[in-house]
Protein backbone atom coordinates (compact mmCIF):
# COMPACT_ATOMS: atom_id res chain seq x y z
CA UNK A 1 0.00 0.00 0.00
CA UNK A 2 1.39 3.37 -1.21
CA UNK A 3 2.57 5.80 1.43
CA UNK A 4 -0.48 8.46 0.97
CA UNK A 5 0.50 12.45 1.63
CA UNK A 6 -0.74 13.73 5.43
CA UNK A 7 -3.76 16.59 4.66
CA UNK A 8 -3.23 19.81 6.27
CA UNK A 9 -5.82 19.83 8.86
CA UNK A 10 -5.62 21.20 12.20
CA UNK A 11 -5.68 17.61 13.93
CA UNK A 12 -2.62 17.18 12.98
CA UNK A 13 -1.22 19.21 15.51
CA UNK A 14 -2.21 16.36 17.83
CA UNK A 15 -0.05 13.74 16.55
CA UNK A 16 2.84 16.25 17.70
CA UNK A 17 4.53 15.73 14.31
CA UNK A 18 6.91 18.18 12.30
CA UNK A 19 4.46 20.96 10.90
CA UNK A 20 6.28 21.28 7.26
CA UNK A 21 6.19 17.58 6.50
CA UNK A 22 3.36 16.23 8.88
CA UNK A 23 6.10 12.83 9.17
CA UNK A 24 8.92 13.66 11.16
CA UNK A 25 8.65 13.55 14.92
CA UNK A 26 9.18 16.59 16.82
CA UNK A 27 9.95 14.96 20.56
CA UNK A 28 13.06 12.06 20.91
CA UNK A 29 10.25 9.84 23.47
CA UNK A 30 7.07 9.21 21.71
CA UNK A 31 5.17 8.34 25.05
CA UNK A 32 4.46 12.16 26.26
CA UNK A 33 3.98 10.07 29.99
CA UNK A 34 7.84 9.59 30.50
CA UNK A 35 8.55 12.47 32.66
CA UNK A 36 11.96 12.83 32.24
CA UNK A 37 12.07 13.06 28.59
CA UNK A 38 8.67 14.98 28.01
CA UNK A 39 9.91 17.72 26.40
CA UNK A 40 13.06 16.41 25.27
CA UNK A 41 12.87 18.12 21.36
CA UNK A 42 14.74 17.11 18.24
CA UNK A 43 17.31 19.49 16.77
CA UNK A 44 16.14 19.53 13.73
CA UNK A 45 12.63 17.14 11.84
CA UNK A 46 14.61 14.04 10.72
CA UNK A 47 12.48 13.99 7.41
CA UNK A 48 12.24 17.53 6.04
CA UNK A 49 15.50 18.99 8.14
CA UNK A 50 13.29 21.64 9.41
CA UNK A 51 14.94 23.17 12.35
CA UNK A 52 13.07 22.78 15.97
CA UNK A 53 14.96 24.74 17.97
CA UNK A 54 14.05 27.81 16.83
CA UNK A 55 15.27 30.44 19.36
CA UNK A 56 16.48 30.61 23.00
CA UNK A 57 13.19 31.00 24.97
CA UNK A 58 11.03 30.01 21.46
CA UNK A 59 8.92 27.96 22.90
CA UNK A 60 7.88 30.21 26.12
CA UNK A 61 4.89 31.26 23.81
CA UNK A 62 3.37 27.56 23.30
CA UNK A 63 2.23 28.88 27.10
CA UNK A 64 -0.50 30.85 25.71
CA UNK A 65 -1.41 28.02 23.20
CA UNK A 66 -1.10 25.60 26.41
CA UNK A 67 -3.57 27.86 28.28
CA UNK A 68 -6.26 27.97 25.58
CA UNK A 69 -6.07 24.00 25.08
CA UNK A 70 -6.66 23.87 28.87
CA UNK A 71 -9.24 26.32 28.81
CA UNK A 72 -11.05 24.57 25.95
CA UNK A 73 -11.12 20.98 27.82
CA UNK A 74 -12.18 22.69 31.22
CA UNK A 75 -15.26 24.13 29.39
CA UNK A 76 -15.77 20.75 27.15
CA UNK A 77 -15.86 18.99 30.72
CA UNK A 78 -18.05 20.98 31.87
CA UNK A 79 -20.51 21.03 29.68
CA UNK A 80 -20.07 17.08 29.13
CA UNK A 81 -20.99 17.35 33.17
CA UNK A 82 -23.56 19.39 33.01
CA UNK A 83 -25.31 17.36 30.20
CA UNK A 84 -24.95 13.78 31.91
CA UNK A 85 -24.90 14.58 35.57
CA UNK A 86 -26.19 18.29 35.62
CA UNK A 87 -25.03 20.48 38.47
CA UNK A 88 -27.44 21.57 41.58
CA UNK A 89 -27.26 24.19 43.99
CA UNK A 90 -28.74 21.37 46.57
CA UNK A 91 -25.70 19.46 46.64
CA UNK A 92 -21.81 19.37 45.67
CA UNK A 93 -21.91 18.30 42.41
CA UNK A 94 -19.67 21.25 41.22
CA UNK A 95 -17.34 20.59 43.57
CA UNK A 96 -17.23 16.71 41.75
CA UNK A 97 -16.70 18.25 38.43
CA UNK A 98 -13.73 20.89 39.99
CA UNK A 99 -12.18 17.32 41.34
CA UNK A 100 -12.80 15.78 38.20
CA UNK A 101 -11.49 18.36 35.97
CA UNK A 102 -8.22 19.13 38.13
CA UNK A 103 -7.20 15.94 37.89
CA UNK A 104 -7.63 15.10 34.82
CA UNK A 105 -5.71 18.30 33.43
CA UNK A 106 -3.44 17.39 35.80
CA UNK A 107 -2.99 13.92 34.05
CA UNK A 108 -2.84 15.42 30.85
CA UNK A 109 -0.73 17.99 30.78
CA UNK A 110 2.54 16.29 29.60
CA UNK A 111 0.60 15.50 25.86
CA UNK A 112 -0.97 19.33 26.63
CA UNK A 113 2.33 20.27 26.65
CA UNK A 114 3.45 18.77 23.65
CA UNK A 115 0.82 19.37 21.58
CA UNK A 116 1.20 23.60 22.78
CA UNK A 117 5.06 23.33 21.06
CA UNK A 118 3.57 21.58 18.30
CA UNK A 119 0.96 24.14 17.91
CA UNK A 120 3.35 27.08 18.57
CA UNK A 121 5.77 26.39 15.71
CA UNK A 122 2.92 25.55 13.64
CA UNK A 123 2.61 29.79 13.40
CA UNK A 124 6.38 30.07 12.38
CA UNK A 125 6.83 26.58 10.24
CA UNK A 126 3.62 26.06 7.72
CA UNK A 127 2.97 22.92 5.80
CA UNK A 128 4.82 23.16 2.64
CA UNK A 129 3.50 20.61 0.39
CA UNK A 130 6.65 20.65 -1.97
CA UNK A 131 8.94 19.75 1.30
CA UNK A 132 11.01 17.50 -0.61
CA UNK A 133 12.26 19.87 -3.05
CA UNK A 134 12.11 23.16 -1.13
CA UNK A 135 14.86 23.42 1.65
CA UNK A 136 13.80 24.78 4.94
CA UNK A 137 14.14 28.82 5.78
CA UNK A 138 17.12 29.23 7.91
CA UNK A 139 17.05 30.64 11.13
CA UNK A 140 18.25 34.08 11.50
CA UNK A 141 18.14 34.44 15.61
CA UNK A 142 20.13 31.31 16.90
CA UNK A 143 22.44 32.07 19.82
CA UNK A 144 24.80 28.55 20.22
CA UNK A 145 26.12 29.95 23.53
CA UNK A 146 23.19 30.82 25.25
CA UNK A 147 21.79 27.25 24.17
CA UNK A 148 20.03 25.32 27.06
CA UNK A 149 20.90 28.24 29.47
CA UNK A 150 17.75 28.08 31.83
Amino acid sequence: MPHSEPKPSVFNLFLCKCPRCRRGDMFQDKNPWHLKNTMKMNKECSVCRQPLDIEVGFYFGSSYVSYAFTVALSAATFILWWLTIGFSLYDNRIFYWLAFNAVFLIAMQPYLMRVARTGWLSFFAWYDKNWKTNLPQPLERTNKDQQNNW
